[in-house]
């Protein structure tokens, strides 16, 4: 019998860029490949290359974070297969192709104003990469075991934070059980069912994004998206919204069609301006074998949740870029959350210096993007290339994370105390995770690990006398 060890390539002690590798004595098993985002610089060298070497990938779900490396990995000679439930393969081939596009709109971009004597910006990947690697996937149901490597099983349980996403148990013959979480939903959250319960294993590999926070009661978001919007009409200025194109886009629309059916917010024409996003929503709106009851119930009593008569959706580039002639109010939702690229930079470039104006994020940026500077408020920031003086009012809604937040994580993890569970701390920022770790122990987790990025951990089954 042969060691299982586990090594993280991103997403340890930092949220972003999800790459696990299990190595088993009879595989190279990749949980996830994401985007690392952060200093410009250092997330290009990161994400042209994965840095490690394996032989399938199980993918937990489709955000760029843990998806968006995935064609640089076939780029650079992987070969094997991707699996996935059926919804993260539809929203991952919309995603990838479109952060593909991105990166070759962003080098033209930057290329046009680079100076004479700067290194030509080369593309991440490419839309021919991301081809090859959609023919790589292969989809799976919930809760169907399936084998993935020798002596390795592999069962998708319903996580409950996109649609598609999935935790995953992996069940070795000779070795530990292990489940990785992904990214964990909250229970009771609109569209989606709640997470499945934490199985039993020796090993769990868990995020901790909110491992230190909770979430705003959805109630007091309503009242300060109100706020929000009633500025935004008195001053006649545009609201922008900086969401993922995926699934938080999708529960704040739903979130909106709610609010503005039961007449609790003003109305204010919005717009939607993301490709990508148009075509999640369809994605969304073509597996219904992933809604809740709360969702269902609103469609059967007529109500519209991704496509309400007041919501446009642009699809050219040009009706992009008159948005920013039009006049307020308006709200605008663009990707990308972080505001690291796509049509959410441009609209900040042309409307942050206006006081007029609303930059409401939805959402946790990581360090060093964008959207983090904007979110602490500094003077001015750069876009692409250009200083921009940030006089826009900053305001931020915590409630409509698609997260666990810290409670939602402690009493998902509850059950592996009693265990003797082995648990890994993963995707969070490093004082959230070593604080989150220590809250896992006062609760009774003996054995807590925050690892460190490339270190090798070597994983083992639970005594008889710690899982009995």
């Amino acid at each position: 019998m042969g060691e299982y060890v586990l090594r993280s390539f991103g997403a340890a002690r930092t949220v972003t860029g999800s790459r696990h590798l299990l190595t088993t004595p009879h595989a190279r098993i990749l949980l996830d490949c994401g985007l690392f985002q952060g200093r410009r610089d250092e997330s290009r060298e990161r994400n042209r290359h994965v840095g490690c070497e394996a032989d399938v990938v199980v993918l937990s779900h489709a955000h760029i974070d843990h998806s968006g490396a995935l064609p640089s990995l076939v780029r650079d000679g992987f070969r094997g297969p991707i699996h996935a439930t059926g919804a993260t393969r539809d929203l991952c081939a919309a995603m990838l192709m479109d952060c593909a596009k991105i990166n070759e709109a962003d080098a033209r971009h930057l290329n046009k104003r680079r100076e004479k004597g700067e290194r030509e910006i080369v593309p991440i990947y490419t839309r021919k990469d991301v081809e090859r690697t959609m023919d790589r996937f292969v989809m799976h149901e919930y809760d169907e075991p399936f084998e993935v490597a020798k002596g390795t099983r592999v069962t998708f349980r319903d996580a409950g934070h996109i649609l598609g996403s999935a935790g995953v148990l992996l069940e070795n013959e000779d070795g530990p059980t292990i489940y990785f979480t992904g990214d964990l939903g909250r229970r009771m959250y609109p569209i989606l069912r709640d997470p499945e319960p934490l199985p039993d294993a020796d090993v769990v590999l868990s995020e901790s994004t909110y491992g230190t926070r909770d979430h705003e009661p959805v109630d007091l978001a309503e009242s300060k998206l109100h706020a929000v919007l009633q500025r935004a009409i008195n001053r006649k200025g545009k609201v922008f919204i900086p969401a993922f194109s995926v699934g938080r886009t999708q529960n704040l629309i739903y979130a909106l069609a709610k609010m503005r059916k039961a007449g609790t917010i003003p109305e204010i024409p919005v717009v939607v301006d993301s490709p990508l996003a148009e075509k999640a929503t369809r994605v969304f709106a073509g597996h219904r074998e992933c809604y809740d009851q709360e969702i269902l119930d609103f469609l059967s009593e007529g109500g519209r949740p991704f496509y309400p008569r007041w919501l446009r959706y642009t699809a050219k580039r040009a009706e992009s870029i008159a948005l920013n002639d039009a006049d307020g109010p308006l709200v605008i939702l663009a990707g990308s959350g972080m505001c690291e690229g796509g049509r959410i930079a441009h609209h900040l470039k042309h409307g942050l210096a206006n006081e007029d104006n609303t930059v409401l994020f939805v959402g946790w940026c990581a360090p060093h993007t964008l959207g983090r500077r904007i979110v602490e408020k500094r003077p001015e920031v750069r876009i692409f290339g250009r200083t921009v003086k940030v006089r826009a009012h900053i305001a931020s809604l915590r409630a409509y994370s698609a997260h666990a937040d810290r409670t939602g994580l402690l009493e998902f993890l509850q059950p592996a105390a009693d265990r003797g569970t082995r648990i890994f701390l993963v995707h969070g920022d490093e004082d959230t995770a070593l604080a989150f770790a220590d809250a896992l122990r006062e609760q009774g987790h003996g054995d807590v690990v925050v690892p460190e990025t490339y270190a090798p951990y070597v994983l083992e089954r639970r005594s008889k006398s710690k899982s009995s």
